[in-house]
Parts: C-alpha cells; structure tokens; sequence
C-alpha cells in the first residue's frame, strides 16, 4: 500500500444401524419453567491517498415497496439447518416453515446439514437421504464443514479442529457450502411453492441466511459469494441491478433475539429492560445482550454489548463421546471401524445427549448396542453381552463437562461486558435442549437472573427470526456494538510523541515535511455503538502523476484489543481487506483530468464504510451521493 496522511477525527464512533431421528421433533425441545480529515502539507512525491476527515450518517433501511414480497430466511448450521418464510399475504403474515424433506415422510424442523458424493465430487445425495445413506465404496459423506469458515480457520488451517473430517480431494469448504445451499434452495422453492399452493415469485425473494456472532467479515462475504453462487438471490427481470441486495447476512443471536422479542409473552419483558441471548447450536455457541426498545407493532431492540461466540456446541460433546469411546475399546479394534464408531455415535446423540441429567446420572450406566456383534465380551473396559456400558459420572467427567464449562464461561465473560442490569437469559439452539446445560446454566446464574428460560421454538429460532426481520420491512436491532475495531494504515505528519517513540518510522518527503509512516487511523473502534445502517464517512485525497493513475487501494486492519493503538507494531493487527475504488466516475477527477498538468494533481473524495451486524461494505461519495462501489478484497 501506498502512503497517505491526514488528522484523525474525534467523532469516530470508539461456530446395526436404525432409523434415523434428529434431534428436531416438535416435543423435543420444550419450554422449560422460568427460573422464578486533511494536512495542509502535501507533496506530489506522495502518490497515494490521504484520509482528512470523517462523519458519520445514517442510512434508511429500504426495502423494495412490494409489501407482499416473500421473505425466506435460511439458518445455515455445522449439524442442522432450516428454512422459515413468510409474505404479508400468506397465512396473515405469520412465519411458515418447512417441515417435510426428502427421504422421510416424518416431519422434521431441520434437516441435517450433510452431503454424499461420489468419487468425481458429484453430489449423490443431502440432507436426510445423504446423513442415512448406507457406506458404500466409492461414496464419500461431508458434514461439519461450516466450521471451515471460522476465523481463525480461515486464516491458518492449521488452526481447525483436528477431529474434524477431513475434506474430501478437490473440494473446497466454500465449494461444499454452495453444493448444500443449491440442493436445499431448489428444494426450498419446490415446497414453498406446494405449501402456499400458488406460484410463489421466489426468484423475487428477500433472502437472509444466518452466520455465527463469532464470523468476521471474510467469512461472511465467503458466506454471501456461495450463496450467489448457489442461486439463493438473481436477476428476476430486465434491468434488475439491485438483486444482489435482495440476500442479507444476519448473525445468528441477533435473528434469536428478534423471534424471541416477537414472543407475545417475551417472559414478561418490558421496554428498558434488557436480555441476552445464548444462541447454543450444533457447532458454535453465541451470545448477545440485548435491551428492548419498544414492543408488538413498535418492536425495537438494540444490542448493550459486542456478541461473542466460540465453537463450543453439541457437536463437540460428540467428539468428546467418539474420543472416549476410542479410548475405553482401544484394546478391541473391530470396534472402532468407522461404521462402528458412526453407530455409538448416532445412539448417543439421538438419545442420551440430550435427556442426560449430571450429577443426578453419576451412578447410573447407560448402554450403548456395538455395531459389530464379534468381540462381545471385556468386563474390564465395560463390553458386556454387545454392549458398551458407560457410567454417567464417567460421561459427566469426560464428555459433558469440558464442554458444558465453556459454555458457561463464556456467559460469564457476556455478563461482564453488560453493564447494566440483566432481566433473562433465554437459551435457543438445538443444544438450549440438553437438560443437564440447562440445569448448570440455572444453577450458576440463577440468582443473578431473574428470567432464566428456553422460549417456545428454541431450536429454530433463528431462522423464524431472520424471516420475521424481513418481514417487519424495517431495522428491528436499532443498533449494534462493534465487535471489533477497523482501522486504516496511514502516514501522517511527524509529531513530537513519534520522535520519541518510532524515530525509525519518520521519512522526509519531497516536500522536507517529516512524515511518520506505520500510523494507524481508527474508523470505528471496538465497543462503539453504531445505528443500523449507519455510514462512517471519510474524507480523502490522492494525488495522481497522470489521468490514468485513476485507482486508489488502501488496506483495511481489524483489532479484537480494546487498548488503542497508534503504531502497527503495537498490538495483533489483522489486515482484513484490500480496498479498490475506481475513482474514473468522479467528477471532480473527470474535470481535473482534462487539464494538462505535468505535475499531476490532486483528487479530493469520500469512502463510506458501513459496518452492519455481520457484513462491512464500503461506496465511493460524490456529493452525499454514492457513485461508485468499493471493492473488497479479502485477505488471506
């Protein structure tokens, strides 16, 4: 990146075998009793840009004027995932789901987020018929691979979950994420179409797909290209150049947060109040504090913390099971094949994960049925009769707690990020379901919380609260708090401070000005409350040598650290993206550009940066209006 400088502004806002059950049956997951700028010093050897100055507005939310446009929310999970919609001319409005899916005539609230494919990468099978499909040689079963776009992951693959499978040769997490949401979408639009019994406009739909609180904006334009890709958003008449903005990304606690809001109940909630959601699913878990701003038709809440969110859901009491399993038959390899294996694992998870007690269960046995009926005998590991016998203070010990306690750490660190006082905590998610987390959950917070429940349709609130946001054609979060710090590297006049403290750092120009090189510039600092829809404007200045130096590029940093730092040697910076911006459509450049000018000159433009819940997206400003996009190019 080339040089720039300017003065930082003040007003910058500072995740044998039988028949197959999931876990989403209607009467699993129960409600459970309430726990009663510019410097005047340039020179034309700098040709780069300069940020001088910054304000803020903000931007309507403004939705297409079709009031009877369907919305069609997409909760896209590591284990499970569903599809909700609604119309304000279908069924008064109410939120619909899809509840019949290939290879069951049972009715289930999600489908399993998996998918089976054949040697050439060809998918085979998804959903039910893929996560039921017998192992065949030459086929090849995917799940889990959400968690590839984990931020950390995505940056260093080392970092991923050594437990986690695989991918198979030649594909890509992102390629099987498009491969799922293309079979789920065409699906998707089949059935809603059968179930509202007319031809439904869905190739007009406003989409929202759902991505984890811990996401950061790399993985969620990740998210946002494979569902382009897949075919959830396109053109649906001649002239339609906005359609890529009919698909919107939502975090999962703020969808969460929205249906439980839209509860007429809503526990006794009143405006002022706050909550927080603990969004606890297949893969990751999610947490965001919440304050209600108005309620029913004048519905608002706004966020009172930066959500947070680890990898810590069911899917890891799974492999913590599978782990020990190894560990107690490592002596008895025919029992460890991966059907074998699969099988102990389908058993615990459709039965025991979610009915186990804790403490209560230490001395009770259960028993797992072996795959494999030879080798049916070791009393000292447990293996009696083609059983596996696991005592409960056993699965507490090495299964459940480990998993259990980082949820509950990470509640306590929500907590002390919330400043004010907090009236529930309302646990959604297909984990919210397992009796002995909500049990410790109660135990440990119970008398600090008022309100400690699980609302009505905890495991698929999320995706009815993305469809009801779209359906409410208005910002239901009103506003939300920086999770993260976004930051530009600049050049700057040196000051006195940088003499002293990066003597190493200072050049002189060609002007004889000392400039500090490696400064950092804060756009929006971690905590800050930002309006939805809000855009941080900042003022800047390129020098061109020639009309067709027309390209300005910066490089946009992210921070997770609270402390503000003035030096990119100071503290774990992360560069996020490149920025491009085309500055050819200007007509403050156009002008200047027609005039011979041997010496170049100098453009003076606006960057807008919009940081939403989930996504940050930049335009290029003339005159308070847009003119051009920004583009992103996300760094690895």
């Amino acid at each position: 990146m080339g040089g720039q400088f300017g003065t930082p502004s003040t007003n910058v806002p500072m995740s044998p075998p039988g028949s197959y059950t999931p876990l989403l049956d209607p009467n699993v997951v129960r409600p459970s009793p309430v726990h009663a700028a510019r410097s005047e010093v340039m020179s034309s050897a700098m040709s780069v840009t300069s940020p001088m100055s910054r304000s803020v507005t903000s931007q309507p939310f403004n939705p297409p004027a079709d009031e009877g446009r369907i919305s069609v929310s997409i909760d896209f999970g590591t284990t499970f995932s569903g599809v909700a919609y609604g119309s304000s001319r279908i069924a008064a409005g109410k939120v619909q789901q899809i509840l019949h899916w290939p290879g069951s005539f049972e009715t289930f609230r999600k489908v399993p987020t998996c998918l089976l494919y054949d040697d050439h990468g060809r998918v085979l099978a998804w959903g039910l018929e893929a996560k039921n499909a017998s192992p065949v040689p030459g086929t090849l079963r995917c799940e889990w691979f959400k968690l590839f776009l984990e931020p950390k992951a995505l940056r260093d693959e080392s970092t991923v979950d050594q437990r986690l499978p695989r991918l198979p040769p030649g594909k890509r997490a992102v390629d099987m994420i498009v491969d799922f949401l293309s079979c789920l979408w065409e699906y998707a639009k089949e059935q809603i179409t059968r179930e509202i019994g007319v031809v439904a406009d869905l190739d007009a739909a406003d989409v929202w797909l759902t991505v984890p609180a811990a996401w950061d904006a790399k993985g969620c334009d990740i998210m946002r290209e494979a569902a382009i890709t897949a075919g959830l958003v396109q053109a649906s008449r001649a002239g339609d150049r906005n359609w890529r903005d009919r698909l919107r990304i939502i975090t999962e606690p703020e969808a969460a947060a929205v249906h439980c809001a839209h509860l007429t109940n809503l526990h006794h909630l009143k405006p002022s109040q706050n909550f927080m959601i603990c969004d606890a699913g297949g893969g990751t878990v999610d947490l965001a504090g919440y304050k209600v701003i108005g309620l029913l038709q004048n519905l608002e809440i706004a966020e009172i913390a930066a959500r947070s969110g680890a990898n810590c859901g069911s899917l890891f009491l799974d492999l913590r099971f599978r782990e020990l399993v190894s560990t107690l038959l490592a002596d008895h390899p025919s029992h460890l094949d991966q059907a074998s294996l699969a099988y102990f694992m389908h058993a615990f998870s459709e039965t025991d994960k979610l009915a186990y007690q804790g403490e209560s269960d230490d001395d009770t046995i259960f028993h797992f049925t072996c795959f494999n009926t030879d080798d049916t005998d070791d009393p000292s590991v447990g293996l009696i009769n083609g059983e596996l016998a696991i005592p409960g203070n056993l699965l507490r010990r090495e299964v459940f707690d480990p998993v259990v306690n980082q949820v509950l750490n990470l509640i306590e660190v929500q907590l002390k990020q919330i400043s004010q006082p907090l009236d529930a905590l309302l646990l959604v998610g297909g984990f919210a379901g397992c009796e002995y987390l909500f049990k410790r959950v109660d135990a440990q917070f119970g008398q600090r919380i008022k309100v400690i429940a699980r609302p009505s349709d905890a495991d698929t609130a999320t995706a009815r609260g993305a469809a009801q946001y779209g359906l409410a054609r208005r910002p239901l979060v009103s506003s939300v708090i920086a999770p993260r710090a976004y930051i530009m590297k600049v050049k700057l006049p040196a000051e006195t401070e940088d003499w002293h403290k990066r003597p190493a750092y200072i050049r002189e120009n060609n002007a004889g000005v000392p400039i500090c090189e490696n400064r950092l510039q804060y756009l929006v600092a971690k905590g800050a409350i930002l309006r939805k829809g809000q855009r941080i404007k900042t003022k800047f200045c390129k020098f061109s040598a020639t009309p067709q130096d027309r390209t300005f590029e910066a490089v946009l940093y992210t921070s997770d650290s609270e402390q503000i730092m003035r030096y990119t040697d100071e503290g774990a910076c992360t560069e996020l993206c490149k920025w491009t911006v085309d500055l050819g459509s200007l007509p403050s450049f156009q002008q200047q550009a027609s005039i011979p000018q041997p010496n170049g000159f100098y453009t003076n433009f606006e960057l807008g940066l919009s940081v939403d819940s989930a996504e940050v997206r930049g335009v290029l400003i003339y005159d308070d209006q847009e003119v051009g996009d920004i583009v992103f190019d996300f760094l690895a």
